[in-house]
């Protein structure tokens, strides 16, 4: 894949903790792609900026990928494919591996980048109760083919394909009476 082209797409992956090297800090972690695109001048300002975007501090960078928590962690990682500002980031089961708290947080801040830098995600989960909040349109595969494809809304609503009824069958069903329930 040409250079240019691989500079216009970054990945955020499961596994923070897994796709970062342990013996470097932070700034050296997110400033791993410049190479596709040129080391700046100012790449400390840029990675300090990355930080900022996705919520946390320029003096985190002297910090090792240890020292985080597993929100935090992916956090960094979505600076790291944010900083050459690519034009899509692929984020590979991004939220799945977070406390049940985290993964909420994390995709509004997804949204919001979204906005701010007019991104495109492919976005990779089981779980379409995360994929209908993030996504336009849903692809199902099954054995590494595509087996339905359309409108979120629709393949939420009405799935065609067994796959997909499967996967729209293990989204978490709230019964209508569970907040009136008293402790």
């Amino acid at each position: 894949m040409p250079r240019a082209l691989r500079a216009r797409m970054q990945a955020v992956f499961q596994d923070p903790f897994g796709s970062f090297d342990p013996r470097w800090r932070v700034d050296r972690l997110l400033a791993e792609p410049f190479p596709l695109t040129g080391r700046p001048r100012d790449w400390r300002d840029r990675v300090a900026l990355a930080l900022a975007e996705v919520g946390m501090n320029a003096a985190d960078m002297r910090r090792f990928i240890h020292e985080f928590s597993g929100g935090q962690r992916q956090r960094l990682a979505i600076a790291r494919a944010l900083i050459i500002r690519p034009a899509l980031i692929v984020l590979d089961e991004a939220v799945s591996a977070l406390d049940i708290r985290v993964p909420a947080r994390v995709l509004d801040l997804l949204a919001r980048l979204q906005a701010d830098h007019s991104l495109s995600y492919l976005f990779i989960s089981h779980d379409l109760s995360v994929v209908r909040g993030v996504t336009d349109r849903i692809l199902v595969m099954q054995a590494g083919r595509i087996v339905e494809e359309g409108p979120s809304g629709r393949i939420i609503a009405a799935p065609r394909h067994a796959q997909t009824q499967a996967l729209v069958g293990a989204i978490p069903q709230i019964p209508a009476d569970w907040a009136s329930a008293g402790p």
